[in-house]
């Protein structure tokens, strides 16, 4: 089996951990591929043994386009970059949360090294999470222009909103006055979109959600669409430029540009836990039903 492996290189209290699960994969045959970061992160802080003990992978920067699975180590936020990491190849990803909150990363290292090593996937199903597309007319967006999470148009820094004109398959749908507007995937239903007073969306729903940030009228609610919609917007403001985010990447752009936000023609794959079930993970992680005296 060749294994793809991505780390945040915040994680101390489980380097060892993670660096005797790699020793693990080489002994077992696999090939590994490990990220140029999480590589040096690991031998920073192994030593010398952990690199002759893993002379045989392959490390690099560069995207990953041929696996059986790839691992994300850490939390959500890696998640999200391992997923640009493997792109549109599509390889199936175990998160392995070493971080907090781990709505995406539901694995231990312990997990991760059963599903792998012992089962080799056979008993994990896997869910297929849909991502928004941004195209520009008129600007340059100079990122990777796929968001598993989100994509967040908002003001720069001044006290002044903007507003953000809304059509949806070419009809006029609503002019946002606003200190932002996102659009989000099911996926990421419970990230930002959640603290702004957006749903929570099933994972593998066919929808986007839109919500506004701090809007001028109450009348103004959260909506959500079927994602084969598009979704065009038009920012104008006192200045002359937004920001525009996709999952934390952010770039600013001129005001006055057409975005265009689709469905991606690719999915991420995610590896998910025996008898997992959506609906206890909202119980577990946001604690639903928990006593008031707990």
């Amino acid at each position: 089996m060749k294994v793809a492996l991505y780390g945040s290189r915040h994680q101390d209290s489980h380097v060892g951990e993670i660096a005797r699960f790699v020793v693990r994969l080489i002994e077992n045959g696999d090939t590994i591929v490990i990220h140029r970061k999480l590589y040096d992160y690991l031998v920073s802080n192994i030593g010398e043994t952990f690199s002759r003990a893993t002379a045989a992978v392959t490390v690099t920067s560069d995207a990953v386009s041929s696996a059986d699975v790839a691992l994300s180590i850490g939390g959500d936020g890696t998640f999200l970059r391992t997923a640009q990491w493997v792109g549109d190849s599509e390889i199936p990803i175990i998160g392995v949360n070493t971080g907090h909150l781990g709505f995406l990363a539901p694995f231990t290292i312990a997990e991760a090294a059963a599903a792998v090593i012992d089962c080799r996937l056979a008993n994990y199903d896997i869910e297929c999470r849909s991502l928004l597309r941004v195209d520009l007319i008129g600007g340059d967006l100079d990122t990777w222009p796929y968001a598993i999470n989100e994509v967040a148009i908002l003001k720069k820094d001044t006290a002044s909103m903007i507003t953000i004109g809304a059509r949806i398959d070419r009809a006029p749908l609503a002019d946002y006055l606003c200190d932002g507007l996102l659009v989000s995937t099911p996926t990421g239903s419970t990230g930002y979109n959640l603290s702004v007073g957006g749903p929570i969306v099933q994972p593998t729903a066919p929808n986007f959600i839109i919500s506004p940030i701090a809007a001028h009228s109450l009348t103004m609610r959260p909506l959500v669409v079927n994602d084969s919609s598009l979704l065009v917007l038009k920012v104008s403001s006192r200045t002359p430029s937004f920001r525009i985010s996709l999952d934390g990447r952010s770039v600013n752009l001129p005001c006055g540009i057409d975005i265009y936000l689709s469905r991606a023609p690719f999915v991420v794959k995610t590896v998910c836990r025996p008898g997992h079930n959506f609906y206890d993970t909202l119980r577990r992680k946001l604690l639903w039903g928990a006593s008031a005296m707990e």
